[in-house]
């Protein structure tokens, strides 16, 4: 790709300029660049401006943690990055951007735990989600709860499970839109603890949420930010967390592991990859970087602000991730037959 094409403005597959650009500067010049005044990084990203596409809308949760974490990025760099929201089909078109890039270090991809499903739900990618992308590091996780009316008097999953498989087929569930995170999370759970149940979608949290409180729909897999206060006040109770680590937000409720329900965990998460061939010396430095930000105290105080929690783990380790949650994914969504609503 030629430094024309890439400094023109983005546009989407129907000629529309992408809806959201932001540049994050570095906060002084001259700052320290910390380990990455290395002659490898000299010869790709060093003093370029990088460009980290965002999948998701803006404002989004996805695009308001990646940013916040760009922002503190770019000072440690001593760099631009210019945020760009590229939307559509399922985050299709702003990660089939960067699969395309030049490996050189100036093109990122904030990514979320729909990098794994998009492979099932569309059949003509023209991108492959291992093949053609080079992880440069795990960012974040964001646990959901998994919750229901504290008018049901069900006080464990356990009990859940029990209650739905002596009314086989009466339970119901909802969601923020078919094949979207919280859909996939229950239906995992679903699936692990062998029950049936209906599945209602919703165009949002909040309408979900509030059919749940009323105990008109059964229950929710969201992220644990909304659901606290209502959880708090008694009007929710909260049965699991759907990571496999209990949440820094609600560390009495157990993991689905830890409530008799092994291998139905799902993490929703975030995470920065750049384009296929990208040499490991660049991705290295931009890893040490990235990691070194998420574990800045401040950085996980803001985090936790948005329900989010570091997730920290090496590169390998992080493609082996990618790998288990394809294999993971795939069989799910072919057993229950869900479909992306985008």
């Amino acid at each position: 790709m030629s430094k024309q094409n890439r400094d023109r403005a983005p546009t989407n597959t129907d000629g529309d300029i992408v809806n959201r650009r932001t540049i994050l500067k570095a906060a002084a010049v001259g700052i320290c660049l910390p380990s990455l005044a290395t002659a490898a990084f000299a010869q790709g990203a060093a003093g370029k401006t990088i460009r980290a596409i965002v999948p998701f809308s803006a404002g989004s949760g996805s695009d308001v943690t990646a940013r916040t974490v760009l922002e503190r990025v770019a000072e440690k760099l001593g760099q631009t990055i210019i945020v760009e929201n590229r939307t559509g089909a399922g985050g299709t078109i702003g990660a089939g951007y960067v699969a395309k890039a030049e490996p050189d270090g100036t093109s990122l991809l904030m990514d979320a735990s729909a990098h794994t499903t998009r492979p099932f739900f569309y059949r003509k990618l023209d991108f492959d989600p291992i093949k053609d992308f080079t992880t440069i590091g795990s960012i974040a996780t964001i646990p959901l709860v998994m919750i229901i009316s504290s008018s049901k008097g069900i006080k464990t999953a356990r009990e859940f499970v029990d209650y739905a498989k002596a009314n086989p087929g009466k339970v119901t569930y909802a969601s923020g839109g078919s094949g979207s995170a919280t859909h996939l999370a229950a239906e995992r759970f679903r699936v692990r603890a062998g029950f049936q149940g209906t599945h209602v979608p919703f165009r949002g949290g909040p309408e979900g949420m509030r059919e749940v409180l009323t105990g008109r729909v059964d229950f929710y897999f969201l992220p644990i930010l909304p659901a606290l206060q209502f959880v708090k006040n008694g009007q929710l109770v909260p049965l699991a967390v759907s990571t496999n680590q209990r949440s820094q937000t609600l560390p009495d409720v157990p993991t689905l592991a830890e409530a008799g329900f092994p291998d139905a965990d799902y993490n929703f998460w975030l995470a920065a990859f750049g384009p296929p061939k990208t040499p490991d010396a660049i991705a290295d430095n931009l890893h040490q970087v990235l990691n070194g930000v998420v574990r800045e105290p401040a950085m996980t105080k803001k985090l936790a602000g948005f329900g989010a929690e570091p997730m920290l783990m090496s590169r390998a380790a992080f493609d082996e991730f990618i790998e288990r949650e394809l294999k993971v994914m795939g069989p799910l969504i072919a057993e229950t037959g869900i479909k992306s609503s985008e």
